[in-house]
């Protein structure tokens, strides 16, 4: 009986003596505060080694520029007290203490210090977090903590990714037998960091086996890395073709049923656009904490402004143009600019932001190198959802119908009792509001500005000519095929070329199908 609880006395004693040789000592806090930038280092990656809560706390304050150095000993100031960093107790701060100087080397030690204690929390959002900041570690002294966050991991996905954070950080290493165990299992990564560390590793390579199997696992990557950038640019591509699909179904709904060249249509956009604008400030003013869903009441604003102008328009200058299209341009391109100014001498001729809700910040990562951020899918989602109102609005409403068939045969629905020049109004406060809509929908992907729509208006056209004048279909054909035609040239050639490229494309198309894309039905087609 006596026996054993002396053996339990002197396991205590065991346990509590390392617990202490593990704990922060003070010359282990001024080692990591105070001297030479690589020695500060060493000292840091021992202490987390086996940290306690006081190493966790100090190396915060270290971070936070709230530790100075007085007498040899390091003194966290905190509400302007000194603070023991060992012991919590207050300590008094002499005149002469000095604060510690952190380079950028030393905060980036620092922020990945506290990201490799993360590893070990039970929250498993502050371990992905944590995984996330080291994704790209390459430090083979912090592979003990690795290690023994990958053995305590339980979660399927993040074991993944700190084994691959492991083999990082023993690709340099000094055995070839761990190297190579690196190679093997960085092969199936598709980080874009992975494959620099592979390039860098095999110029100073000499066994051949490792060498071997890191030129297999670097062809492997670059083949994933591949693929992310494709489906990144296919991506990209359908983001843009929304944006053209929904600056240009307003300018398909005018053009196609009036033959109006309207160049103040990119102008309408901005209005929509600086409508949004207004709406966040309301919000920020009088409702911040409904802010969130400032975008949700902007919708119909941004519709109804832009509405209401064309509406003013057509009644007020282009109902007196029809038939003559260079008149018509001359004076779109006229109020082009009165509009432009108009917006300079109310907002500022300086380009004015627009932030994103809560809820399209962010994005879904699908691969190492591929996110897709909310915004853009949002705006993707919002495309195809205006493309189906009008699609119903066109072919399903009495609207439409009359829509139909002025555009189809004017003098033969004027006669069936059709107001033409009330459709006329009606068509072109339509397309002015999804141009508005479209001004909304920009204004969360960029800054808005008074010459927001002179970006847009020249795409705009091209994908009415080339998807069909009036062709709801070919404009979303159009749109979607310049968008993803657009971005993987740009991919191939830069954007300039891309650019020219495309624009080749369109001549020729059209000098092959005048109609474009699907040819307009009626009897005054031609």
């Amino acid at each position: 009986m006596l026996l054993s609880i002396f053996h339990r006395l002197i396991a205590c004693l065991l346990l509590c003596a390392a617990a202490q040789a593990h704990a922060l000592t003070a010359e282990g806090a001024r080692a990591m505060a105070a001297g030479d930038t690589d020695e500060r280092i060493a000292a840091l990656q021992q202490a987390i080694a086996a940290p306690d809560e006081a190493t966790v706390a100090f190396i915060r304050a270290m971070a936070d520029d709230a530790v100075k150095i007085a007498g040899g000993k390091a003194i966290v100031v905190q509400d302007g007290k000194g603070l023991d960093p060992v012991t919590g107790s207050q300590v008094p701060v002499p005149a002469d203490a000095e604060d510690i100087v952190n380079n950028n080397r030393m905060r980036g030690e620092f922020d990945a210090a506290l990201a490799s204690l993360q590893l070990l929390s039970p929250d498993v959002a502050q371990r992905r977090a944590a995984i996330d900041a080291l994704r790209e570690e390459t430090d083979e002294a912090r592979l003990p903590l690795i290690e023994k966050a990958l053995a305590a991991e339980t979660d399927a996905g993040l074991k993944a990714r700190l084994s691959a954070i492991r083999a990082r950080m023993l690709i340099g290493s000094s055995d070839p037998a761990r190297r190579l165990e690196a190679a093997n299992q960085l092969a199936d990564s598709g980080n874009p960091a992975t494959r620099t560390v592979l390039l860098e590793q095999l110029r100073n390579e000499q066994d051949p086996k490792a060498k071997a199997a890191m030129q297999a696992a670097l062809k492997r990557v670059e083949d994933r890395l591949q693929w992310g950038e494709r489906l990144a640019a296919l991506f990209s591509g359908l983001s843009l073709g929304s944006i053209l699909l929904l600056v240009a179904l307003g300018l398909a709904i005018t053009y196609g049923l009036m033959g109006v060249i309207n160049m103040a249509h990119g102008e309408l956009m901005m209005i929509g656009a600086y409508a949004t604008f207004v709406m966040q400030g309301l919000f920020q003013k009088y409702l911040p904490g409904a802010f969130d869903w400032y975008l949700v009441a902007a919708v119909p604003v941004a519709f109804c402004a832009s509405a209401l102008m064309g509406a003013v328009l057509e009644r007020g200058v282009i109902r007196f143009l029809y038939g003559r299209p260079l008149e018509t341009l001359l004076a779109t391109w006229g109020i082009s600019l009165v509009l432009q100014q108009l917006v300079r001498s109310v907002f500022g001729a300086q380009n004015v932001g627009v932030e994103n809700p809560s809820w399209m910040s962010g994005g879904v990562q699908l691969m190492d190198n591929l996110q897709l951020p909310w915004n853009r899918l949002v705006i993707v989602a919002f495309a195809f959802a205006v493309l189906a109102g009008v699609a119903f609005l066109i072919s399903k409403t009495r609207l439409g119908l009359f829509v139909r068939g002025v555009t189809q045969n004017r003098p033969i629905a004027s006669c069936m009792g059709v107001n033409t020049a009330r459709i006329d109004t009606y068509a072109f406060a339509l397309g002015s509001g999804i141009a508005g809509l479209a001004g909304c929908a920009l204004s969360q992907v960029g800054n808005v500005g008074p010459d927001l729509g002179q970006s847009y208006i020249v795409d705009s056209f091209m994908v009415v000519v080339l998807g069909g004048v009036g062709q709801l279909a070919g404009t979303v054909y159009a749109a979607l095929g310049l968008g993803v035609l657009n971005k993987f040239l740009e991919g191939w050639t830069g954007a300039v070329l891309a650019k020219i490229a495309v624009l080749v494309f369109i001549i020729i198309f059209i000098q092959k199908r005048p109609q474009g894309i699907f040819a307009v039905k009626g009897r005054t087609a031609d």
